[in-house]
C-alpha cells in the first residue's frame, strides 16, 4: 500500500442504511442498486461519491485513499463499469451476478474474492434466513455485493468508522470486520435453533402432532447451516496461509485468528445440532413405532375379544337350534308320520332334543367356545 498522507478532519458523513429490500437510500437514485460508496484516507471518511463515476474520480485523485462501495443485487451494467475500473476477474464478477455460490476464498492476482453465507433467525416464524454476500478486496478498494438482508453491512460500516486505527489497515481490516460480523451473526441463530431442538424434544415425548415435519424443516435449515459455516475454517486457514506472503500486521492476524476461533466454536455447535436432530429423528420414529405397534395390538385384543364373543353367540345359536329343529318337524302333526302316534313318541322326542344340546355343549366346551 502507497504511504497513507494526513488530512484535515472530514465533513461529518451521512449514516449508511444497509435496506432488506430493492429501497435505496440517497443520495442514490432508485434504479441504483449502490447503497453507499465512500472515499476513506487515513482511517477517516473523506467523502461521499454521488455515483459510481465520482467514486472512480475521486479515488484516482487520491493515491494512498480507499474506496468502500457496498451495492444491493447490482445490475450487470454496474459490475462490469466496477470491473473496467478495478480489473476485476470475469470469473468472480459471473459468480457475483449469478449469486448461490458456496462460500469459497479466491486470489486473482491482486483481488481477493470471498463468498460468505450469512445468516440470521427469524423470532416470528421460527426460520433462518439465509443471505449471500460476495466481497472483492484489492489495494485500495473493498466492494460488498448483498444478495439477501443478511448481514447489517451499515453496522460494519459503522464501528469501523469509529474505529479509525483499525480502519487505516486498509481494506484487509474492512475484510476482518466483515467476517467477524457475519461469523458473530451467528451466534443469535445457534441460540434460536438450540432452543428449537429443545421444543422438539418436549414436542416429542409429548406425543405433538406434527413434530415430525418439524424435525424435517429444522434438519434441513441445520444442512443448509452447515453448508453456510462448514467452509469457513478452511477459507480462514487460507487467510492465514498468506499473512506472511502479503506483510499482514500483526494486530490484524490476532483479530482474524479471533474471527477463526469463534468460527470454530459455531461449526462445532452446528455439528453437534445436526446429530441431536438425527438422534430426535430416531427417538420419534422409535416412539411412533411403539404407539402404532400399541395401537395394532389394542385393534388386535379388540378383535380377539370380539371373535370370542362371536363363538360364544354362535355356539349358543347351535345349542338352541338343534331342539328347534326337532320340534318343528314333530310339530307339523302330519297323519302318517313315524312315531307320531306312539305312546313314547313325547318323551323320546324331549329326550333326543337333551341328548343333541349336552352334546353340542361338550364339544364346545372342550374348543373353548363357552
Amino acid at each position: 500500500m502507497p504511504a497513507k498522507r494526513p488530512t484535515p478532519p472530514p465533513a461529518p458523513a451521512e449514516p449508511e442504511t444497509e435496506p432488506a429490500g430493492p429501497a435505496e437510500p440517497e443520495p442514490y437514485p432508485q434504479a441504483s442498486s449502490v447503497v453507499t460508496a465512500a472515499l476513506y484516507d487515513d482511517g477517516q471518511r473523506i467523502s461521499t461519491p454521488g455515483d459510481l463515476a465520482d467514486t472512480f474520480r475521486q479515488l484516482r485523485e487520491k493515491p494512498g485513499g480507499m474506496a468502500w462501495i457496498g451495492l444491493y443485487r447490482p445490475t450487470p451494467a454496474e459490475l462490469h463499469s466496477l470491473a473496467e475500473e478495478f480489473d476485476l476477474h470475469p470469473l468472480a464478477l459471473e459468480d457475483a451476478l449469478e449469486a448461490h455460490q458456496r462460500p469459497k476464498l479466491e486470489r486473482y492476482g491482486e483481488t481477493l474474492f470471498v463468498v460468505l453465507r450469512a445468516a440470521r433467525y427469524l423470532d416470528d416464524i421460527e426460520e433462518v434466513d439465509f443471505g449471500e454476500l460476495h466481497v472483492f478486496v484489492g489495494r485500495d478498494f473493498v466492494i460488498t455485493v448483498r444478495h439477501g438482508a443478511a448481514p447489517d453491512l451499515a453496522a460494519v460500516r459503522r464501528r469501523m468508522e469509529h474505529s479509525p486505527e483499525l480502519l487505516k489497515r486498509g481494506p484487509e481490516a474492512v475484510l476482518y470486520a466483515i467476517l467477524d460480523a457475519v461469523v458473530d451473526g451467528y451466534l443469535p441463530v445457534v441460540a434460536g435453533v438450540e432452543n428449537d431442538i429443545d421444543e422438539i424434544e418436549n414436542e416429542v415425548f409429548g406425543s405433538a402432532p406434527g413434530v415430525s415435519r418439524r424435525i424435517y424443516e429444522l434438519s434441513r435449515e441445520v444442512v443448509e447451516f452447515q453448508r453456510a459455516t462448514r467452509p469457513l475454517h478452511r477459507m480462514l486457514g487460507g487467510l492465514s496461509a498468506g499473512f506472511e506472503k502479503y506483510g499482514i500486521e500483526d494486530e490484524l492476524r490476532r483479530y482474524l485468528r479471533d474471527v477463526a476461533d469463534h468460527a470454530t466454536h459455531v461449526t462445532e455447535r452446528v455439528d453437534a445440532f445436526r446429530s441431536a436432530l438425527q438422534d430426535i429423528l430416531t427417538v420419534n420414529a422409535t416412539l411412533v413405532s411403539q404407539q402404532q405397534n400399541e395401537e395394532m395390538k389394542a385393534l388386535a385384543e379388540a378383535g380377539h375379544a370380539q371373535n370370542e364373543e362371536i363363538k360364544k353367540i354362535s355356539a349358543w345359536a347351535a345349542i338352541l337350534f338343534a331342539p328347534t329343529l326337532v320340534g318343528t318337524i314333530y310339530g307339523m302333526n302330519f297323519d302318517h308320520m313315524p312315531e307320531l302316534h306312539w305312546t313314547l313318541g313325547y318323551p323320546f322326542a324331549v329326550a333326543l332334543m337333551g341328548v343333541v344340546c349336552l352334546s353340542l355343549y361338550l364339544v364346545f366346551k372342550k374348543r373353548d367356545w363357552l
